[in-house]
């Protein structure tokens, strides 16, 4: 794994650029009770060991919304934009939750660059991304995700 740096100026080019794939990391039943509580989510596939590993999963599983959220630190990992202001993660156009991650998964995100407009005072950059389970068959999100830079 190693990260892309840019230049705000180089953005323009990089539409269709492949990042590769972050490290892994491991989801644990704390990071999943901790989320679960800063949303008051506390299902039971998610916060009870016991009840979950006779559950559908066999164990307790991390939120869909946690897992996403993780692309946030994995998104440093693979892009860093030098010469602008303000970076910021203007949204999400389509999200999907394949399948679940058991605690104590290891979880890693790929992405390349989708596309690409300028608008008002940024640049903007369609990311397409996908965490995936170490291990796994299927990933545990696919997203298409929105950033702007802006100079």
């Amino acid at each position: 794994m190693s990260t892309t740096t840019v230049t705000f100026e180089e953005l323009a080019g990089m539409e269709g650029h492949d990042l590769g794939y972050t490290g892994y990391i491991e989801v644990t039943q704390e990071q999943i009770d901790t989320f679960a509580d800063a949303t008051g989510d506390h299902q039971w596939i998610h916060t009870d060991p016991e009840k979950a590993k006779d559950g559908p999963f066999g164990a307790p599983i991390a939120h869909g919304f946690l897992t996403l959220s993780l692309a946030i630190p994995f998104w440093t990992e693979l892009l860093d934009v030098t010469g602008v202001k303000t970076k910021v993660n203007y949204g999400l156009e389509k999200v999907r939750f394949p399948s679940p991650v058991k605690v104590g998964s290891k979880i890693r995100m790929g992405a390349t660059i989708a596309d690409v407009s300028e608008i008002a005072g940024c640049v903007q950059i369609g990311v397409d991304q996908i965490i995936e389970v170490e291990g796994g068959t299927k990933p545990a999100v696919v997203a298409h995700s929105l950033y702007r830079f802006y100079a």
